[in-house]
């Protein structure tokens, strides 16, 4: 067989076509193929979501724009503020959601209505699934003062929402199960150890007013107070000075008991349950964080806001999710019978400022 010599100029010329035509099919090939899907976000509990969202506003500082739980789909969304941050969230088993504003100019906006408009009866908290800060105007803003929250949340532009609420922002406590004390009814919260005593917690509006509390009215004492925070916070302490029992659980009423066994961060999204000595146990969702609370006695600042009812004497006492000791009835509007929205006081800034642990 004969064999035909080619040149060396002819053999350059041949390769570097075939380079220009590999190069171009990839290139085609690439023009022409679908975008890759982002992988879907990973099956999460509520607890589960908490943390991965604390983890992600941690490593994504300032590109992170708050996020809330879909209980329905078992998703966490986070929100961000370009791609970048969006596609660190999806490596992370979330769904990623780009939004006009971060929490830093939401915050802002909290800022000027804390120093404007911290008119008695309204109520401000950042809503994850608009974008914006939500106020709120009980039945008692009207008027001028009325006049005077929307100027400042108009002043604000489309970062603010303002809604009204047909009931009345008050404190819950008509003087968990029943502490009594002299002017009146509270719930207890939790049962905590410092120091290796039994203490329990209750909601702070309850200690300013009483000092020495009972399981029954007019009862012998059970429990004196070791301290009390409100307005600002509003969680008090509680040290036993009887023989009573003190397990870690919640009274279920006709359900049982629920043991607690440590404590824990709400999630916007998350289910949770609330237990009390006026309307015992009711659940529903929380619907905002770091929530803002303008009662007739002073502000109260960073709570849980959500849909669960409540009702005078219900203040103090547990909103939990399974095991984990979550908040203390601080107050809202509404009641159990046409519904309403309560605030609770995180537990586990109670347990810090008192060095307490659930037990």
């Amino acid at each position: 067989m004969k064999h035909r010599r080619i040149s060396r100029r002819r053999v350059a010329v041949t390769v570097t076509a075939a380079v220009a035509l590999t190069t171009g099919a990839l290139s085609l090939q690439t023009a022409n193929a679908a975008p890759t899907p982002p992988p879907p976000p990973s099956s999460l509990s509520a607890a589960e979501a908490g943390k991965t969202a604390a983890a992600l506003t941690s490593a994504l500082e300032g590109g992170a724009a708050g996020a809330y739980y879909d209980a329905e789909a078992k998703k966490l969304v986070v929100n961000v503020l370009d791609q970048a941050a969006a596609g660190r969230v999806r490596a992370a088993g979330a769904e990623a959601r780009v939004v006009k504003y971060s929490l830093a100019q939401l915050g802002e906006a909290r800022a000027v209505l804390k120093n404007k408009a911290a008119i008695p009866g309204t109520a401000w908290s950042v809503d994850p699934r608009t974008d914006k800060v939500v106020v709120t105007a009980d039945s008692t803003v009207r008027g001028a003062r009325l006049d005077r929250l929307n100027e400042v949340a108009d002043g604000l532009g489309d970062k603010v929402e303002v809604r009204r609420s047909a009931g009345t922002y008050r404190t819950f406590i008509a003087g968990g199960e029943a502490i009594w004390g002299q002017g009146g009814r509270c719930s207890l919260g939790f049962n905590v150890v410092k120091d290796g005593e039994p203490y329990f917690l209750t909601a702070g509006h309850c200690t300013e007013a009483i000092s020495s509390w009972s399981e029954t009215q007019g009862g012998a004492e059970i429990g004196a107070n070791a301290g009390s925070s409100f307005p600002g916070n509003d969680y008090g302490l509680v040290k036993y000075t009887g023989e009573t029992a003190h397990p870690s659980e919640v009274d279920l009423y006709d359900g049982g008991t629920q043991a607690i066994t440590k404590a824990g961060e709400a999630t916007v999204g998350q289910q949770v349950r609330r237990s009390g000595s006026t309307t015992q146990v009711h659940d529903g969702e929380v619907t905002a964080l770091d929530a803002t609370v303008n009662y007739q006695e002073g502000t109260v600042e960073g709570l849980i806001q959500t849909t669960v009812c409540a009702e005078p004497g219900d203040s103090g006492g547990s909103l939990f999710a399974d095991d984990t000791a979550l908040g203390l009835t601080s107050g809202g509007s509404g009641d159990c019978s046409s519904g309403g929205e309560t605030f609770f006081q995180p537990v586990p800034e109670a347990l810090q400022t008192y060095g307490a642990e659930i037990g």
